[in-house]
């Protein structure tokens, strides 16, 4: 850490002035430090607007936040003194700068501001420049805050200077804590659902690695335990870890949660633990929005330890805005008639430009070879200039509005690591285990791009009338089974059957092609134990999740023409259509298999009059 010279601090708070109104009260007391670290800087960032493990490696103590009437109130104990504060917005743009403005209702200060504002020195330092500004409440207010500037100066050369040395983790020595003792009870109950996961078949490496991160995991990394990034991480199938955390929930080691997440911020604004507790509508105020559940991104699964294990509480350090909202890079508030430049970290991609509580996007797209002469402007009025920017460009904010505005750039990409309704919707393991699950009347899930199968039997008719009922009945049921067994060995879902036909939803066009294929190799015209012989079409596209009849269904225009193509497939045929096989891959795979394709047309009112069928003989080519 360098000592800063007055002028540094002057030059600063050009870039950073107090507005009359937070300054009101009284003349600042200042701490502003100066350090120049070997880190890359996308890293450090990374892991400073992880503020609330940040607050907590330098001591500060547990936070407590609740939303009331649209703002964000906090309270803490710091040295035995209670200091309770209303937090506003958080700005920041990326890799650059961020900046926390709380104010007082209780405590040392009426208001201070804590602002970070990173330099790249070149490729491999940063020159990292800290500022807290703080209107003290009282002469004894600044009498404690000039004693704690100390504390907090060496506090932060120690974490700080080790951050920039763990830069490149994902987790840093000085972020993680040492894992708890547990209770006997729960290290019995542990290793009683380890057994009993192990004895239903799973897989062994992936309910090893989740009992021991049950155990030794950091509280901050336990509260929602997300399987997707989890698998990733871990290098485990995220299959095979959905299934445990299902089977772990059964059994008392887990909770699953329902999450209603904010289609702006993406924050979750509420937690329930049933399917049937999901409200058909959100609000965030935060965002000043109200939405709909009906998204494919509005709600996401997670998993909680269950509190018998270890009581894992929803606890912060910090609000941590720019960490929880990491696809946000760049968040400003401008005064009316205020302009300001400002020069994001972008990486080539497309994002959003939005104002706060407004529902009108643009979106652009960052390209690194993009030919741009000026830098684009952004007016509240009017929007972005031009929809293509270069990586990391210069944006001139302009406020030309009679009222403040809150200008947000963000990834328009959506995080991978979610759990949505379709990956546990469209998972046998689920609706097995978890039957009694159902959505409310009122509610529809969006499950996103889904591909439809339908299997139906030929000559039905003679069929029924050679076996009689009964008969024709335990055959029919013996062919879900077998249907269902090459379901699941394909990674898709049987979602219904109507009377002796089947609807299955598989996430992507390979595995319903592989999985058509071996249902009709099963039932080709040499299996002498049943006459039964099928036609089966696939078509892909967006559904909805329903209720319907207590059960959960998937509903649509994509799952209709799935149904009505069967009309042009006969046994041992399956019919296609373009979106099938246009999917990447599936022209391979079917040269693989030997597959020929004859056009033909389904044709209907209902879809527009003609829509283009590719129909398949699996018999013929085998």
């Amino acid at each position: 850490m360098t000592t800063p010279p007055e002028t540094a601090l002057r030059s600063f708070l050009e870039r950073h002035p107090w507005t009359d109104a937070l300054r009101a009260g009284g003349t600042p007391l200042e701490w502003f430090w100066i350090y120049e670290l070997e880190a890359p800087l996308d890293d450090l960032w990374r892991l400073l607007i992880d503020s609330s493990r940040l607050n907590r490696a330098l001591g500060l103590g547990r936070m407590d936040f609740v939303e009331q009437d649209g703002a964000l109130h906090g309270a803490t104990i710091n040295g035995g003194f209670r200091q309770e504060w209303v937090e506003v917005p958080w700005t920041w743009v990326a890799g650059r700068t961020m900046t926390s403005v709380r104010i007082y209702s209780r405590g040392f200060a009426r208001t201070v501001r804590a602002i970070y504002e990173l330099e790249a020195i070149d490729d491999a330092h940063v020159r990292l420049l800290v500022y807290f500004g703080w209107v003290p409440r009282s002469a004894f207010g600044r009498v404690m805050l000039s004693l704690g500037e100390g504390f907090m100066r060496r506090n932060y050369a120690r974490v700080i200077v080790e951050l920039a040395r763990h830069a490149r983790d994902s987790r840093p020595v000085i972020f993680t804590l040492p894992p708890p003792s547990l209770s006997d009870e729960a290290r019995a109950k542990i290793e009683a659902t380890v057994a009993e996961l192990r004895a239903r078949g799973l897989d062994e490496a992936v309910i090893d690695r989740l009992a021991e991160h049950v155990r030794s995991a950091d509280e901050l990394d336990l509260y929602r335990l997300q399987v997707r990034a989890l698998a990733r991480t871990w290098g485990q199938s995220e299959r095979e870890l959905l299934h445990v955390c299902l089977h772990a929930t059964r059994l008392g080691l887990l909770e699953m949660s329902w999450d209603v997440v904010c289609p702006h911020c993406r924050g979750v604004r509420e937690e329930h633990g049933a399917l049937s507790k999901i409200p058909n509508g959100g609000r965030c105020d935060a965002c000043d929005l109200e939405f709909g559940t009906g998204d494919e991104n509005s709600i996401e699964i997670t998993f909680h330890v269950h509190p018998s294990i270890r009581d894992i509480p929803k606890q912060h350090f910090c609000s941590a805005e720019p960490a929880t909202k990491s696809h946000i890079k760049l968040q400003l508030r401008l005064d009316p008639g205020e302009s300001r430049e400002v020069a994001p970290r972008l990486a080539p991609g497309r994002y959003r430009a939005r104002l706060r509580g407004e529902g009108e996007i643009q979106r652009c797209d960052v390209d690194a070879q993009a030919d741009v002469d000026e830098a684009p402007t952004w007016r509240a009025s009017v929007g972005l200039s031009r929809d293509r920017l270069v990586a990391h460009p210069t944006i001139r904010l302009v406020n030309d509005r009679d009222e403040a505005e809150t200008f947000i750039l963000e990834e328009a990409r959506w995080s991978d690591d979610a759990l949505r309704p379709a990956h546990l919707l469209g998972s046998r393991e689920f609706r097995d285990l978890f039957s009694e699950q159902f959505l409310g009347v009122d509610v529809q899930l969006a499950v996103g791009e889904q591909v439809i199968l339908f299997t139906d039997m030929v000559g039905s008719t003679r069929f029924y009338s050679e076996r009689g009922d009964a008969g024709a009945f335990a055959e029919v049921r013996a062919h879900f089974a077998e249907i269902t067994e090459i379901l699941d060995a394909e990674g898709g879902v049987l979602i219904k059957t109507i009377g002796d036909a089947t609807m299955a939803a598989f996430p992507t066009p390979l595995p319903a092609l592989r999985a058509a294929l071996a249902i009709q190799r099963r039932f080709a015209p040499a299996r002498e134990d049943t006459t039964i012989r099928l036609r089966i079409s696939i078509h892909r596209g967006p559904c909805i999740a329903v209720n319907l009849n207590s059960a959960i269904d998937y509903f649509g225009g994509t799952v209709n023409i799935a149904a009505k193509l069967q009309a042009c497939a006969d046994a041992g045929q399956v019919a296609l259509s373009e979106a099938i096989v246009d999917a990447p891959g599936a022209h391979e795979l079917l040269a693989e298999v030997g597959a020929t394709l004859v056009p033909t047309e389904y044709r209907s009112e209902a879809v527009g009059g003609a829509l283009p069928v590719l129909r398949w003989d699996v018999w013929r080519a085998t």
